[in-house]
């Protein structure tokens, strides 16, 4: 019997894999059908490479994913940065409030990013930062999710760690960075992964606040070739693709971080 239902469950599961790489696919082959042609007639295959040279004579693709990379890494490396400082106080910092303070930047959880656009496109204005990288960068820094996820991880690890090395004369910043952050990678690969290809993907926030052409990200220089191709499957086709690419060779290279840091803070009690 659960000989039998481990098989059951292994072909539903390659059956979900399978449809979940199907677009995937479809999208890759697309790419490499020449504009005009079928994928497959009279027998043989028509694929090449001539999409990709069009769409890269055509528009600046390297550029808006050079930004949309930029923006990403360094909002990824500032969330690592600043929530793991944040979990490690309000898990190992005893300081008046500290609860209600937590409890405080968790409620930001439940406001959804929509209800903000107004107030942050008001703030950046007045710092005067719209139109540049700036501004899609430091509103992401906010978010409360890398905290949780951190403190969590943090209220896990042994109080014997942290007491010894304060008996060695250790401060609260060397704990953080010689105990805390090296014991905390799966975590910090999980976080940095969420962030990155949240960073990579968002296109409600640079809508609204990048204008020049020069400072688009991919999520915004797509639906502009697209909208020049709208005849057109092959061409889009082939954008989406090369757009797709650096999300997915991040996630096949930090895939086992994503689960061990799922499997780490999941479950825990705040």
């Amino acid at each position: 019997m659960d000989r039998a239902y481990r098989y059951t469950i292994r072909i539903v599961a390659a059956l979900v894999a399978v449809l979940m790489l199907l677009p995937i696919g479809y999208m890759l082959v697309m790419s490499l059908t020449p504009e005009g042609f079928k994928t497959y007639s009279g027998g043989s295959f028509h694929l090449s490479l001539s999409n990709y040279k069009k769409v890269l004579d055509s528009a600046p693709i390297f550029g808006w994913m050079g930004n949309s990379l930029i923006v990403a890494t360094c909002t990824t490396l500032l969330i690592l940065l600043l929530s793991s400082m944040a979990a490690f106080a309000f898990s190992r910092v005893r300081f008046p409030g500290s609860k209600a303070l937590f409890l405080i930047f968790l409620s930001g959880m439940m406001i959804p990013g929509e209800a903000t656009l107004i107030p942050l496109y008001l703030m950046m204005r007045d710092m005067h930062m719209l139109g540049s990288l700036q501004s899609l960068i430091l509103p992401a820094l906010a978010g409360p999710m890398g905290i949780f996820i951190l403190k969590q991880f943090f209220d896990g690890l042994p109080k014997e760690l942290e007491e010894a090395a304060r008996m060695d004369g250790a401060g609260f910043f060397r704990i953080w960075r010689t105990i805390f952050l090296p014991l905390s990678r799966p975590a910090l690969g999980a976080l940095a992964i969420f962030s990155f290809i949240g960073s990579w993907n968002d296109f409600l926030w640079p809508l609204i606040s990048i204008s020049d052409k020069a400072f688009m990200t991919i999520t915004l220089g797509l639906p502009t070739f697209s909208s020049s191709y709208a005849n057109s499957y092959a061409l889009p086709m082939t954008a989406n693709a090369l757009a797709t690419i650096p999300v997915l060779l991040v996630f096949l290279i930090f895939q086992k971080q994503i689960i061990k840091g799922i499997a780490f803070t999941g479950g825990k009690e705040m």
